[in-house]
């Protein structure tokens, strides 16, 4: 398949199917270098969805205690870990937290977000300009509804594998 812009294209597998993500480098490009990054080491595979709230968003990300079969995985610790990388600074916009956007999770502190992430399942316009959004769903959105929901999930759905277009074959 032909995308627009396959180097910030990302293609999400998940348990429940495909996922087509547009990344915005203009407006984020700290976060969608470290995405891309952690895509290609395929640091987000096998990464479970374990915060999943209906009308509002599934979130994912953990590499460290989210990775099934990884040597940290800790279902209990899931969404308390990041990646092995610094955390970055905020690049808050005005982009909105709609239907499909995907942001960066973060905790209080603004420059906090790591490798965990979320995608929206409705409007949460009260995320704006407090939270880095740095791709939007073009596709797939059906499967990200599927989603097993809870907090934490219990047997939740996980990433398969998430790849950046251009190195897919």
């Amino acid at each position: 398949m032909a995308y627009k812009d396959p180097e910030n294209t990302i293609l999400l597998k998940t348990t429940k199917g495909d996922v087509i993500i547009e990344l915005y480098p203009d407006l984020a490009p700290g976060h969608v270098e470290r995405i891309k990054e952690l895509a290609r080491e395929g640091a987000y595979d096998g990464v479970v969805f374990h915060r999943v709230i209906d009308g509002f968003m599934a979130q994912t990300g953990d590499v460290k205690f989210g990775k099934q079969g990884g040597s940290s995985f800790n279902p209990g610790r899931a969404g308390m870990g990041g990646s092995d990388k610094p955390d970055l600074k905020a690049e808050f916009s005005n982009a909105n937290h709609g239907r499909g956007a995907c942001s960066m999770a973060r905790s209080q502190s603004p420059n906090s977000a790591n490798s965990q992430f979320f995608i929206c399942f409705d409007d949460a316009a009260f995320l704006n300009r407090q939270y880095t959004v740095w791709g939007q769903v073009i596709e797939g959105m059906d499967n990200v509804d599927k989603i097993k929901r809870g907090e934490p999930v219990q047997d939740p759905d996980s990433i398969v594998s998430m790849r950046v277009a251009a190195d897919a074959e």
